[in-house]
């Protein structure tokens, strides 16, 4: 109920409490009424905590109430901000001129002295607030004991017809395997199968089936749900009436421990089989788990939970598995949405095909939202405009419908059971689009310039923000896209049910507003706090004149129209986000100096050729992504930029004075030409925070000055090295640019480096010596001409080094390259590039024992003898076959042999099968699809 509410209640308390510190202790007539707000907006910011604590609806008087309030602490947090910039104004008139500074001096009066009006009015507000609660019995009311109690909507999942169901085959037989695995031999260990996947994809259903199944294999059986606050004495009584109904009739004034002992008491010497559904904290399982002995007699336990971090803590790493549940596919979509309306998976009127698909792509899979969307379309006609009118009121006017009313409450308690902090952050995903992909590092960085980011002690803003990001995947509430090579999700997804429930949700507390969604009915009652426009979806929209705008904290844009508001109407934006703008001038942003308060700019517009030269009076700018935009010169303002974190651009000079950006921590892509002032890239070296450097090297011999540059570069790099960098990345166009000047001079090395990459035709002659020594590297990208047989032993050395890409011209052509058992313990991925007739690698038995993906080429005629069979983590294989000199029949049998060896791997890996003819032109096979290969001979 709060989750609008704590991102600026947080944020409004650290204001005024900032307000009452020394910095401020000489400001009059305002410090006892910035005391007296402080105080009351903390009392009830106690009350809100509670509130969204309460296991049902509040009311509507207290609803109201709390809106207000809302309303309230974004315009006290708006009155502070606007304070200190006229404190700041006064500030920066010291170094002006005399009639300057008496001008600036007394503007700087005038605004203090309406500023102290507006407190003045707003503590009012807060008076009348704190009159209304205690007028009202806001406190008592709201805690009142309630009678009634609510229907649990998982009862339908535990007696559904197997009739019904729809694609539960192949995971139900595949956890009774896994089940059933090791029953009937000598020792039987207790096995745990945790199942794991957000609400509604039928989690229960696939647990019942199971446990119905398996009916009769087990002594005794148990299967129990829980809850948000589990009732466990409730729940324990429950298992020992299941396992043993008979013995123990009064167990109601039984405490817990009484209950566990009679429980394990009847287990100790049974095969038995439990199901504990619906775990959503890890407090509850291990009071449960106390209950349920620890035999020899192939007993089996089956968890599920939406959380992966509770579904890892159910499970032993060694003998038990995380089981994670999977949308249901198009076909096992289409069957459950067909036979529920039309009583058959197989018939659809092909007038209602296209409306089908459209719906069932917004259902995602899910078997609850598939089966309330046909629910629906089974009581109305079967015409395309009953059709297209239920899916334009998916998660809006559909909201008041049962069914749906009971797959949001589903939906919601995922939601529900988040801490106020990470309900905020999540509620934040409203603002993108529908199917849209977000960038974790740009979602975080929002987070940050919005301040729902609480650090304690100091810690790095970032770091706290990816936990937040973390938590929220592991919760199933974010569906991840991609997945880096070290098991970090890079970006997500939200699922469209869910979407909608956030959409919903920040209507409902005004906490954003969106235009351009043609199913999203909204009403204009407040002041836009935020504000999503989305012009691809609907080209000719247009923000009302009755919005009051001024008061928007981010402005989020994607597509563009001619009439977009103006960006001198945004008065306290603190996030401007543009994307694919490609009609936008530069004109449009001669305003965004005036932004006072932005803190987050992202332009990804390739039209734009210019920012404004004042751009440097954006003294609370963090991040500034300019990456993809036509600009080919940073204002010169920009080295004023204090708390700028993070810039991103497209391969732009250095600015003189790049060095005074101390906050700086990533800084790409810079490039570096004969044009280029030696002495910025020696103030590379004085950016101390710098963890993430790009480069753009477009030097080549000829170049005069080369030799300084490169010096300076060298300068940097070592003295970046010894203190924050962690990553570096290195790229060029330019067929004749060396960077043969890091082959030895970078000493000491950077201990803290995590990620080397180079994107060019330069090769090293070999490893360079200070990569031997990197003992944080976990990613690799490097050319070395030629790989000669102690790289493998060096490159094998480096403790965590988890993903290789190395590129040659050619391996050694006398001697294979060996890669023995005890090099690269650690690694996950391995690309290597070599167009050669060499001998190439061979792995030894145990070698790279953690390897999962591998790609690498392989000559035709030289048959399959690397010793693949030895890489017993292998789960994707990608061979790319040189076929020049070899014939259909050489190709055919190298193919062969790869699939029969692939076969014998116990994960048998997914194939990638490429083939390079005599002119290069690549012909890709997927699988084991069967295709005849067109080989030079």
């Amino acid at each position: 109920m709060v989750s609008a509410l704590a991102g600026v209640m947080t944020s409004v308390i650290g204001k005024l409490t900032a307000l009452l510190g020394e910095e401020y202790a000489k400001l009059k007539g305002v410090h006892r009424e910035v005391e007296f707000m402080k105080d009351e907006l903390s009392s009830m910011n106690a009350l809100l905590q509670r509130l969204a604590d309460v296991d049902r609806d509040i009311d509507v008087q207290t609803k109201e109430w709390r809106n207000q309030v809302r309303e309230m602490s974004y315009d006290i947090e708006d009155c502070i901000d606007d304070f200190m910039k006229s404190l700041g104004q006064t500030d920066m008139s010291k170094a002006v001129g005399l009639v300057q500074s008496v001008l600036q001096q007394l503007n700087a009066l005038r605004a203090r002295h309406q500023i102290s009006s507006q407190i003045q009015g707003l503590k009012a507000r807060v008076e009348d607030a704190s009159k209304r609660r205690m007028r009202y019995k806001l406190d008592e009311r709201t805690f009142e004991t309630s009678t009634s109690r609510a229907i649990d909507p998982r009862l339908p999942s535990l007696y559904a017809e197997p009739d019904g169901l729809v694609g539960i085959d192949q995971p139900r037989d595949e956890l009774i395997k896994c089940l059933m695995e090791g029953v009937g031999a000598s020792v039987q260990r207790l096995k745990v199968i945790s199942i794991v996947g957000f609400g509604g994809l039928g989690k229960t259903t696939l647990a019942n089936e199971v446990y119905c199944k398996l009916e009769g294999q087990f002594q005794c059986r148990a299967f129990v749900s829980l809850s948000q606050q589990p009732d466990v004495n409730k729940i324990l009584r429950n298992i020992l009436s299941q396992v043993c109904p008979q013995e123990f009739p009064s167990t109601d004034i039984w405490d817990e421990g009484k209950l566990i002992d009679a429980i394990r008491d009847v287990l100790k010497n049974k095969r038995y089989l439990v199901v504990i559904d619906d775990i959503w904290s890890t407090q509850a399982w291990r009071i449960i788990k106390c209950s349920l002995c620890v035999n020899d007699l192939g007993s089996r336990i089956i968890t599920t939970t939406r959380s992966i971090d509770i579904a890892k803590s159910c499970c032993s790493p060694h003998h038990d598995r995380v089981y994670e549940i999977m949308p249901l596919t198009t076909a096992n979509s289409k069957s459950l949405f067909f036979k529920r309306i039309f009583g058959s998976g197989d018939i659809c009127p092909p007038r209602l095909e296209e409306g089908s698909s459209e719906i069932l792509k917004k259902c995602g899979g899910s078997p609850l939202a598939i089966l309330t969307i046909a629910g629906l379309l089974a009581n109305k006609g079967s015409t395309n405009e009953e059709w297209e009118s239920v899916y334009n009121s998916i998660g809006s006017t559909l909201e008041k419908d049962p069914g749906v009313e009971e797959m949001r409450r589903i939906l919601s308690f995922s939601y529900d059971d988040l801490p106020h902090h990470l309900k905020t952050c999540l509620l934040y995903l409203s603002v993108f689009p529908e199917d849209y992909e977000i960038e974790k590092d740009r979602l975080i960085r929002r987070w940050i310039a919005e301040g729902f980011i609480n650090t304690d002690g100091g810690q790095d803003l970032e770091e706290v923000g990816e936990c937040y990001f973390n938590d929220l995947i592991n919760r199933s509430m974010l569906q991840p896209v991609k997945i880096q090579y070290d098991g970090r999700v890079d970006s997500c997804r939200v699922h469209d049910m869910i979407l909608d429930l956030l959409t919903s949700k920040s209507t409902e507390e005004n906490f954003a507003t969106f235009f351009g969604d043609q199913k999203q009915k909204f009403v204009l009652q407040h002041k836009i706090r935020r504000l999503s426009l989305n012009y691809y979806s609907q080209e000719h929209i247009m923000v009302p004149s009755t919005a009051i705008i001024s008061h928007c904290r981010s402005l989020s844009i994607v597509g563009y129209a001619e009439k977009m508001p103006s960006l001198s109407k945004f008065l306290f934006l603190r996030v401007l986000d543009i994307e694919n703008g490609e009609e936008m001038e530069s004109n449009c942003f001669e305003h965004v100096r005036k932004l006072f308060q932005l803190k987050y700019l992202r332009l990804n517009v390739r039209s734009i050729s210019a920012l404004p030269e004042q751009l440097g009076e954006l003294q609370h700018l963090r991040t500034l992504d300019m990456g993809c935009t036509k600009i080919r010169k940073m204002p010169k303002s920009i080295v004023q930029l204090q708390h700028l974190t993070c810039l991103r651009v497209s391969n732009l000079e250095l600015p003189k004075g790049i060095g005074n950006l101390q906050a700086l921590q990533e800084l790409s892509d810079i490039k570096v030409n004969r044009d280029s002032l030696a002495s910025c890239l020696l103030e590379l070296g004085n950016l101390t925070k710098l963890r993430i450097l790009g480069l753009c090297w477009c030097l080549v011999d000829v170049h005069s000055n080369k030799e300084i540059l490169m010096d300076n570069l060298v300068s940097s790099l070592c003295r970046l090295g010894r203190l924050n960098l962690q990553s570096l990345s290195i790229q060029s166009n330019y067929r004749y640019s060396r960077i043969d000047f890091l082959l030895d001079s970078w000493f000491p090395s950077p201990h803290l480096l995590q990620k080397f990459q180079m994107g060019m035709f330069y090769f090293f002659p070999r490893v360079p010596a200070w990569v031997a020594s990197l003992n944080k590297l976990t990613y690799l990208d490097i050319n070395i001409d030629p790989v000669e047989e102690g790289a493998p032993e060096i490159l094998g050395d480096l403790p965590a080094l988890l993903f290789l890409w190395l590129t040659s011209r050619s391996a050694a052509p006398e001697q294979r390259l060996i890669v023995s058992s005890d090099m690269f313990i650690s690694l996950k991925e391995f690309y290597f590039t070599c167009w050669s007739n060499g001998e190439g690698l061979m792995f030894e038995s145990g070698a790279m024992p953690g390897l999962e993906k591998l790609r690498l080429p392989f000559d035709a005629g030289s048959g399959l003898a690397f010793g693949i069979q030895h890489l017993s983590s292998l789960r994707h294989l990608a061979v790319e076959i040189i076929c020049i000199g070899a014939t259909v029949r050489d190709v055919e049998a190298l193919e062969e042999a790869i699939r029969n060896t692939a076969d014998l791997l116990p994960y048998h890996p997914t194939l990638e099968i490429r083939t390079w003819d005599d002119e290069h032109i690549v012909k890709e096979e997927q699988g084991n699809a069967e295709e005849e290969i067109q080989a030079s001979g």
